[in-house]
C-alpha cells in the first residue's frame, strides 16, 4: 500500500503507518494537492506533487477549506487514487462529505486505525448532505447572437462521455440546426425528426434508438442530427421531442441538447390552438431538463442579449437549475478585467452569481471546423477544452460517480498512471483543475 500524507506537523504519523507496513512515499503540507490541483504549484515541487498522487494508492488528507475542494478530488480520480479524510471538527466533517468522501477519521487518530482503514473498503459517509441528483438531460440554450450554443453542447458530451459513460447527443435546434455540418456526419439520415416520428407511434426504445444515431468517431457519443431544412420544423412537435427525450433518458446515461434561442410563444394567439408551433421543441425539451447550461457570449451585447433572455428562460424551466457560461472570455471587448466585467454586470442586473468561464481559443476552434471533430479530439489541450472539463467536473458530474468509476477501473487492473511518464502524468492531471474563476 502506497501513500501520500498531506497533513501538517505529522511526523509521528509517518512513522507510525510505516511501523504498520503502510510506504509512505511523500509526506507533503495539507494545502499541497489542493495547490497542485488549481495550478498554484510551478516548477519541480508541482511535478513531484502530481507524480507522487499518480504512484500512490492512498492519500491521507486533513481536511479544510483550504485543503480540500472538488477540485482535489477530480485530480485523485484522474490519478487513480483513493482520499482517506482526516477531520477536526464538525465543520471539517461537512466539507468531506460535501466532496463526496468516504467517512472520515478523526486528526488524531491512532496510525494503526488509519492503516487498517486502508486495508478496508471505503466507508459511505453517514453526515453526508443529500447528494446531488444526477442531471440525466441537460439543454444547452442561448441567447439569440450564435454565443456559441452548438459548439458547448458537442463538446460537453464529448467530455462527459469519458470514463466509459453513454451519451446522446441530440439536434433539437428548429432554426439553425448545425451538429451535423460542423461534426461532418451525415445530415440525410433519420435523426432526431424520426426519433420524434417513432416515439409518438410508441416504438422508440433502446434498439431503435441505436439503429437511428450516428456514432460520433470513438468519443462514446451517439449523435441523433437535427432536420436538415429549417422549414421542417413541423416535425419536432411539443409532444413528439418531450416522448422522444423521455426515451433517450433511459437509453443513454446522459443526453445533451442543442436547441435554438428563441422562447417565443407568439403562436398561441392564432386561432388554430392545435398547430404546431415554431418554437415547441426548445420549450419542450427546456420543460424536460434536469440541468440548463445556459450560454453567454462574454462580450457587451452578448451579456445583454443574455440578460433580456434570462427571464424568459427562468419562466419557463420554473424550479430547474441553471449554470451559466460565458464563452469566448477575452480582453479585447471588455479591457481591464474582463472576467470581472462579466460576473458584476451578471450579478448586478440579472442576480447570477455563479458563472464558469470558456476563453476564446479561434486556433483550436478553426482546426476542430476544418477537421470536421470535436475540439477535444483536434486539441485535447486547448484551453477551451480544460475549461470546459473543469465545468464538468465541478457542475454536472457528482463526486460520488466519479469515485464509482475509479473503483471499476482499479478493480479491472493497476493503473495506467502508474506507468506513465512524468511529463505525461503532469500534463494529465493538470486537467483536473478546479472551475475556471
Amino acid at each position: 500500500m502506497r501513500v501520500v500524507v498531506a497533513v501538517d506537523d505529522a511526523e509521528l504519523l509517518v512513522e507510525g503507518l510505516r511501523r504498520e507496513g503502510i510506504d509512505v512515499i511523500a509526506h507533503v503540507p495539507a494545502s499541497a494537492p489542493a495547490l497542485a490541483a488549481a495550478d498554484g504549484m510551478l516548477g519541480a515541487d508541482a511535478e513531484t506533487m502530481l507524480r507522487a498522487l499518480a504512484d500512490a494508492d492512498a492519500l491521507v488528507v486533513a481536511v479544510s477549506r483550504a485543503t480540500m475542494s472538488p477540485t482535489v478530488v477530480a485530480l485523485c480520480d484522474r490519478a487513480g487514487t483513493r482520499v482517506v479524510p482526516l477531520v477536526e471538527d464538525a465543520a471539517g466533517e461537512r466539507i468531506a462529505a460535501s466532496c463526496g468522501l468516504e467517512a472520515p477519521l478523526d486528526r488524531h487518530v491512532e496510525p494503526w486505525r488509519i492503516a487498517e482503514a486502508l486495508s478496508a473498503a471505503p466507508r459511505a459517509s453517514v453526515a453526508a448532505t443529500p447528494t446531488r441528483p444526477q442531471p440525466r438531460v441537460i439543454v444547452v440554450w442561448g441567447a439569440p447572437g450564435a454565443p456559441g450554443r452548438s459548439t458547448v453542447a458537442a463538446e460537453l458530451a464529448v467530455e462527459l462521455a469519458r470514463g466509459g459513460r453513454h451519451v446522446a447527443l441530440v439536434d433539437a435546434d428548429t432554426h439553425a440546426p448545425s451538429l451535423a455540418l460542423t461534426l461532418g456526419l451525415a445530415d440525410e439520415g433519420p435523426g432526431f425528426a424520426a426519433a420524434c416520428r417513432q416515439a409518438e407511434l410508441g416504438g422508440l426504445d433502446a434498439r431503435e434508438l441505436a439503429r437511428i444515431a450516428v456514432p460520433l468517431g470513438r468519443t462514446g457519443v451517439a449523435v441523433l442530427t437535427g432536420i436538415n431544412r429549417p422549414s421542417r420544423w413541423p416535425e419536432l412537435s411539443d409532444r413528439r421531442v418531450g416522448a422522444a427525450l423521455a426515451a433517450c433518458r433511459e437509453w443513454a446515461d446522459y443526453t445533451v441538447v442543442d436547441v435554438a434561442s428563441s422562447l417565443e410563444r407568439d403562436e398561441e394567439i392564432v386561432s388554430d390552438l392545435d398547430g404546431p408551433r415554431r418554437n415547441a421543441a426548445t420549450l419542450a425539451a427546456l420543460r424536460a431538463a434536469d440541468l440548463v447550461v445556459a450560454v453567454v457570449a462574454a462580450d457587451p451585447v452578448g451579456v445583454a442579449r443574455f440578460l433580456r433572455g434570462d427571464a424568459d428562460l427562468r419562466a419557463t424551466v420554473g424550479a430547474t437549475p441553471v449554470a451559466v457560461v460565458a464563452n469566448r472570455l477575452r480582453p479585447g471587448t471588455l479591457g481591464i478585467d474582463a472576467r470581472g466585467q462579466v460576473r458584476r454586470t451578471l450579478d448586478r442586473f440579472g442576480g447570477i452569481e455563479d458563472v464558469w468561464f470558456l476563453p476564446q481559443d479561434p486556433r483550436s476552434a478553426d482546426a476542430a471546423i476544418l477537421a470536421s471533430q470535436p475540439i477535444a479530439d483536434v486539441a485535447p489541450r486547448s484551453p477551451f477544452t480544460l475549461a470546459l472539463r473543469r465545468f464538468v467536473g465541478e457542475a454536472i458530474v457528482p463526486a460520488p460517480e466519479r469515485q464509482r468509476a475509479v473503483t471499476s477501473r482499479r478493480r479491472g487492473g493497476r493503473r495506467d498512471g502508474v506507468a506513465r511518464s512524468a511529463d505525461a502524468t503532469a500534463d494529465d492531471l493538470a486537467r483536473a483543475g478546479g472551475r475556471a474563476g
